[in-house]
């Protein structure tokens, strides 16, 4: 007997037939033998809704009451779930995410998970149940209510089939696996047979909507195996592995975007360490995620320092930066929206010089300027304007043969 970590998407529970659907993948695996857990997203649009009704009272509501309004979508899937399976005769039972005893730290919007514990959901495993969990949602020590933040059931899953100690974690969802770009905007991107951990994480860090990357982050670091395939089309999906044994030949193997980036410049900062560790102090006291950075030294004893955040926490960026002019010393600040990241990604970067400059050329052959960079082992990051993330992410994908290279998928 196996114990198996199911995880289904908004879109593969978007209606009651595709809730029906789900419960018959979910009894096949069930009638193989194997203990399941199954992890929800809320049916379709329903957050996107609630969020929407948030901005009809308050154009900044308290990131508390978010995550008491959003918490509620997944608690109607995991109800109707649980129902769908029993009106086949399979018991059920569903559980929010504090019933399940998933424990979070103390951050709204955007908390991760510190601990699990499993007895409660393994005790109903060993009477012969299907355990139906909330995905996206915890709870702090204090009793508050959190969630994980877009795309936080991928981690639920993860999480929780780390806490199991489960035999593997499938992830259900809209497409039939990992793409070497999004097919929704790239046409030829193609779907890969297996990625490494790495890549992986690299891919959702940078845009790719596919995982959320503290998932992969809990996948790599318990060694789970994770496979990504289509709840609607019955067909292999994208095993994601320490090492990958296809396409060694494939130097990128993928494009990920992500649009709405601001670039934030300050000036007339004092050179020193104690500065700049003041300024990113300050910016992560208030979970403000910074990404590209350069610092570049003017004459005398000032410099001036870029980095990049999502427009999302462009409000909250400013106010710091208002608040604490004086103490950070720096004599101003500018900024600029309407950016967009574009990244390539792919191990064989390594031991492989010179895909850099070939990514620069393609994008200045193509007059779309760069802002700015960033580079590891595996990636290569360009900010550049938002208007033009499509078209540089099409001409980097066929520079790079992502779109004509027939890969091997299992």
């Amino acid at each position: 007997m196996a114990r198996i970590v199911l995880k289904f998407g908004g879109t593969s529970v978007g209606d009651t037939d595709r809730i029906k659907n789900t419960a018959n993948r979910i009894i096949d695996e069930k009638k193989k033998g194997n203990q399941v857990v199954v992890v929800v997203s809320a049916m379709g649009k329903t957050t996107d809704q609630l969020v929407n009704l948030s901005k009809e009272i308050s154009a900044y509501p308290s990131k508390r009451e978010m995550d008491m309004l959003l918490s509620t979508g997944e608690q109607i899937t995991i109800s109707l779930l649980s129902m769908a399976l029993a009106e086949q005769g399979h018991p059920a039972i569903s559980f929010t995410g504090w019933q399940a005893n998933i424990q979070t730290e103390n951050i709204h919007g955007n908390a991760r998970i510190i601990d699990i514990n499993p007895k409660k959901i393994t005790n109903h495993l060993q009477n012969d149940q299907i355990v139906i969990v909330a995905g996206f949602q915890g709870v702090t020590n204090d009793s508050e209510i959190t969630t994980l933040g877009r795309g936080g059931s991928d981690t639920t899953a993860v999480a929780l089939a780390a806490a199991l100690k489960a035999d593997k974690c499938v992830i259900y969802t809209d497409v039939t696996g990992v793409y070497t770009s999004d097919p929704r905007y790239i046409p030829h991107a193609r779907k890969l047979g297996a990625i490494s951990y790495d890549e992986m994480l690299e891919l959702a860090n940078l845009g790719a909507g596919v995982l959320h990357a503290r998932a992969v982050e809990f996948a790599k670091n318990y060694q789970i195996p994770l496979e990504v395939c289509s709840s609607l089309v019955r067909e292999s999906g994208t095993i994601i592995e320490e090492e990958v044994t296809v396409e060694k030949s494939l130097i990128v193997r993928g494009v990920a975007f992500e649009d709405q980036i601001t670039r934030i410049t300050i000036f007339g900062l004092k050179n020193g360490f104690k500065n700049l560790s003041s300024i990113f102090t300050k910016l992560a006291k208030q979970n403000i995620n910074v990404d590209i950075i350069i610092q570049n030294q003017t004459e005398g004893e000032n410099t001036y320092l870029s980095f990049s955040i999502k427009n999302d926490d462009l409000r909250d960026t400013i106010e710091i930066l208002e608040q604490n002019q004086e103490s950070l010393g720096f004599d101003n600040f500018e900024y600029e929206s309407g950016l967009a990241k574009v990244s390539i990604i792919g191990s064989g970067m390594i031991s492989n010089p010179g895909v850099a400059a070939k990514m620069f050329d393609i994008l200045s052959m193509n007059n779309i300027e760069i802002k700015m960079v960033s580079t590891s082992e595996i990636k290569v990051s360009t900010v550049i304007e938002e208007k033009y993330m499509i078209q540089a992410s099409q001409v980097l994908h066929t520079a790079f043969e992502l779109d004509k290279v027939e890969l091997d998928v299992k």
